[in-house]
């Protein structure tokens, strides 16, 4: 039986979501990486600090922090063959055909609007710093880690774009 009473971890949540990024080699100054490219050449007067801060903040949303858990848990799984077949195949090998994760990433990336969403089509497509990382790992299965790192990067984007506009 479900307690209605149980509130949403939300430290516990964050906690996790900074455990499976830093097992993986994502740092919130990793992802504030991509992020301050994405922006300084618009906000020439943006700093690393401000953006750490934003990446800390989005970071702590629980849309963001949902998607995020729901995305590394499944690559978890299929690191471990853990995922009923087809969906080990499909997860296993990053089927570009898939999208599911591409969708987590676009709901992440939406939380900022429009900057955010351009962002992370961006991102997705060129795959810099620890993004491309993830992404060329011939050893993990890292088919949502990559996306999720990479909107997260955006919506940082996003919000110090609106912070500053």
């Amino acid at each position: 039986m479900m307690d209605k009473n149980v509130k949403y971890p939300d430290t516990a949540a964050f906690n996790y979501v900074q455990k499976e990024f830093e097992a993986r080699g994502v740092t919130i100054q990793k992802i504030a990486d991509v992020a301050y490219d994405l922006q300084h050449r618009h906000i020439p007067e943006v700093t690393m600090a401000e953006i750490v801060d934003a990446v800390i903040d989005v970071l702590h949303k629980r849309e963001v922090l949902n998607n995020i858990m729901v995305g590394l848990q499944l690559d978890k799984l299929a690191n471990q063959g853990l995922l009923d077949e087809p969906l080990q195949t499909i997860v296993g090998h990053d089927l570009g055909v898939f999208g599911v994760d591409e969708t987590l990433g676009n709901q992440i990336s939406t939380v900022y609007g429009q900057i955010g969403t351009t962002s992370y089509g961006y991102v997705d497509n060129i795959k810099p710093g620890i993004i491309g990382e993830l992404d060329k790992d011939p050893n993990t299965v890292n088919t949502f880690i990559d996306d999720l790192v990479g909107a997260v990067a955006a919506a940082v984007s996003g919000k110090v774009a609106h912070q500053h506009s």
